[in-house]
């Protein structure tokens, strides 16, 4: 009887292996197959080393948790922005800007005026030095300021007043038009 059902025993392992065997195998293929299916690998794009030094404009000295946010901008579009702090030697270092990009850099520090300015990365070392300057006087409209001209006209009354950016004055054969013309006359009127 032992032997009937040491029997029993070893043909019931064996159908079990091969059932195992049998059902094992279209899992083997379709794990094949998904791997040939799957998405493709797209390598990221190579990074440039971007150090960054914040310095005293008046005596060099590095400025210590200076804050340098960069934005990423890639084929014009911004892509997000990251902030770093400076250290005791003041510099702030980054890895992971994309070559041929162009990054807003952007310098916050305490007692300092904002500095920001654009950069094309278009090597795989950048060192750039910046050195901040302390906040200039604020404008006011009730101090003296010799510099400007008053009231639209220049400070010089012989010379006449230069024109706004991007405007070209009258030529000097023609009479330029006068804004004191009175409406609906059509033409302008001399004075």
């Amino acid at each position: 009887m032992s032997f009937m059902l040491r029997r029993s025993h070893f043909l019931l392992v064996v159908l079990l292996a091969f059932l195992g065997l049998v059902l094992s195998s279209p899992c083997a293929g379709a794990q094949q197959g998904a791997s040939k299916r799957g998405r493709k690998y797209k390598a990221p794009p190579p990074t440039a080393h971007i150090e960054v030094t914040v310095l005293r404009d008046v005596d060099g000295k590095p400025i210590e948790n200076a804050a340098v946010v960069f934005h990423a901008k890639e084929d014009g579009k911004d892509t997000g922005n990251m902030e770093l702090k400076t250290n005791e030697d003041g510099k702030a270092v980054i890895d992971v800007m994309p070559i041929g990009d162009i990054v807003t850099l952007q310098i916050i520090a305490k007692g300092f005026q904002t500095f920001g300015d654009d950069y094309k990365i278009d090597k795989d070392q950048l060192a750039i030095e910046i050195r901040m300057k302390r906040p200039g006087e604020q404008y006011s409209i009730y101090k003296p300021h010799p510099e400007k001209s008053e009231g639209g006209k220049s400070p010089d009354a012989n010379q006449p007043a230069t024109p706004p950016a991007g405007k070209t004055p009258a030529p000097a054969d023609k009479p330029a038009a006068q804004p004191d013309a009175e409406p609906g006359s059509g033409q302008s009127q001399p004075k």
